[in-house]
């Protein structure tokens, strides 16, 4: 009795099972279709992917000036306008900026530029070309274009950093390459009165033991 009782619900899972399957439709997957840039007869130019309508540029939802996509700021993406570099940032520069471009600095310039973008970095050091120094009197008055320029398509020895540094972020090193061109010649007098007194290092008294080689001086920023 059990054994008959078993067989008749094995006999209606397989049923149902065979219903299921046959249930399925093969449309969607035996549709004609075309491999990507393959042959076709149908149309006259032989191409089964069609070619863009004249005027089609990628945009995201919302579009706009800011969309990275449709890029119709020309100084923002390109650094020139009419061909020309240009010499003002079309980005607003703040502190957190120029932070953030001195990360992407640490990260892919120092190699060749150096820490202080004397061009001394690490695989100069070991051999290889002599990257350029930001403090070359050519480079301290080269328009911010130019640097744009030069990340986007790259020059001499260096190649193109288009695809490792987005846009705005190539503005944002091009503000630290500033700050740090502004800091070799910078005085004291050119920080603001309230914050010198943080800069200024004091001796340390006569008589007293002065801390090692290579070790901060009394009063030093550490």
């Amino acid at each position: 009795m059990r054994n008959s009782l078993n067989q008749r619900i094995l006999i209606s899972a397989g049923a149902l099972a065979f219903l299921t399957l046959a249930a399925c439709r093969q449309d969607m997957q035996d549709q004609p279709r075309y491999k990507p840039l393959s042959e076709s007869d149908f149309f006259s130019d032989h191409r089964s992917a069609r070619p863009m309508v004249d005027g089609t540029v990628a945009r995201r939802f919302q579009g706009g000036p800011d969309d990275p996509y449709l890029r119709i700021d020309e100084a923002r993406y390109t650094g020139k306008i009419d061909g020309e570099d240009v010499d003002q940032f079309p980005i607003p520069i703040a502190k957190a900026d120029i932070e953030r471009g001195q990360s992407r600095f640490n990260i892919y310039c120092t190699p060749c530029h150096g820490r202080v973008g004397d061009g001394n970095g690490m695989v100069v050091l070991r051999g290889f070309r002599q990257a350029a120094t930001f403090y070359d009197d050519k480079l301290v008055h080269a328009p911010v274009g130019h640097f744009f320029d030069v990340i986007t398509n790259g020059f001499g020895a260096m190649p193109s950093y288009a695809s490792r540094i987005q846009p705005d972020d190539r503005w944002r090193v091009i503000a630290y390459i500033r700050a740090l061109e502004l800091s070799e010649s910078a005085s004291l007098s050119d920080v603001p009165a309230d914050q010198q007194k943080s800069l200024i290092v004091e001796p340390a008294p006569r008589g007293v033991a002065t801390a090692g080689p290579g070790a901060p001086a009394q009063g030093a920023i550490q």
